[in-house]
């Protein structure tokens, strides 16, 4: 039997992988996937040329609880503000800035619509 939350982790994995696809053919490097350290997780951390990108990947079958964008709050951006710090701290190299990325996708009729908010504030 497949659980709900099977299925919303299903999807939450697919969303991911569509996001670094898209960021990829947009010219940017993949350095990191799920990062986590004991305050929280970053879904992707990027290269788009000398800037490191925290991206934040949402992704909804529905939008009873909201779009997808809407569900990143001004708390959760402070949030990842935070971790990128802390993973900039462990990294022998420096970024000219760091930007904080949204990519929001949302599934209707089997179809992924993606939306791409960059320096999410």
């Amino acid at each position: 039997m497949v659980t709900r939350s099977k299925l919303k982790l299903e999807l939450g994995k697919q969303g991911e992988q569509l996001a670094v696809t898209y960021l990829e053919a947009k010219g940017m490097r993949v350095i990191e996937r799920n990062w986590r350290c004991r305050h929280g997780e970053i879904d992707i951390i990027a290269e788009d040329g000398p800037t490191l990108v925290v991206v934040e990947v949402k992704t909804r079958s529905g939008r009873s609880h909201g779009t997808a964008l809407e569900s990143v709050r001004p708390a959760k951006l402070a949030r990842l503000r935070m971790l990128a710090a802390q993973w900039l701290s462990a990294q022998p190299h420096t970024y000219e800035t760091v930007r904080v990325d949204v990519i929001a996708l949302e599934r209707f009729a089997g179809d992924f619509a993606l939306r791409h908010v960059q320096g999410a504030i």
